[in-house]
C-alpha cells in the first residue's frame, strides 16, 4: 500500500473536489488513499443546504469511522441532528442516512476494509 506520509497540515491545503454524483454540494479533500482508493482518510464538506436524500440510505462493505469537525447535518431517516465534536464508527452492512446540512458541515473520515 502506497501512502503518503502526512505530518500535521492545515487540510485547507489538500485539493477541494466535488464528490460526483447525485447530489450537489459535496465536497472532499483527500489526504491518502491505498493504490486502489479503497482505503482512506480524508475531509468530507457538507455546503450549507445540502440534502442527500437522492442517494438514499447508504450501507456499505467497509468500515467507516467519522468525526464532525465543524457544523452540523440531520439523519433524516432517524430524525436526529448529529453536531460538531460527535462521532461514529459504522461496520459492514449498517444503514445510515440520507442526511440534510442546513447549515454545512465537515466532517473525517476514515474508510477501510477489513
Amino acid at each position: 500500500m502506497s501512502r503518503p506520509s502526512v505530518e500535521f497540515t492545515d487540510y485547507h491545503q489538500f485539493k477541494r473536489e466535488k464528490i460526483d454524483g447525485k447530489v450537489d454540494g459535496l465536497y472532499q479533500r483527500m489526504i491518502s488513499q491505498d493504490d486502489q482508493g479503497r482505503d482512506l482518510v480524508r475531509i468530507m464538506e457538507f455546503e450549507p443546504g445540502t440534502d442527500t436524500t437522492p442517494n438514499g440510505v447508504q450501507s456499505h462493505d467497509y468500515w467507516e469511522e467519522v468525526f464532525i469537525i465543524d457544523g452540523s447535518f440531520i439523519d433524516l431517516t432517524l430524525n436526529k441532528e448529529f453536531t460538531a465534536g460527535m462521532v461514529a464508527s459504522r461496520p459492514p452492512g449498517m444503514k445510515h442516512g440520507p442526511w440534510k446540512s442546513p447549515n454545512g458541515c465537515t466532517m473525517y473520515e476514515v474508510r477501510y476494509y477489513k
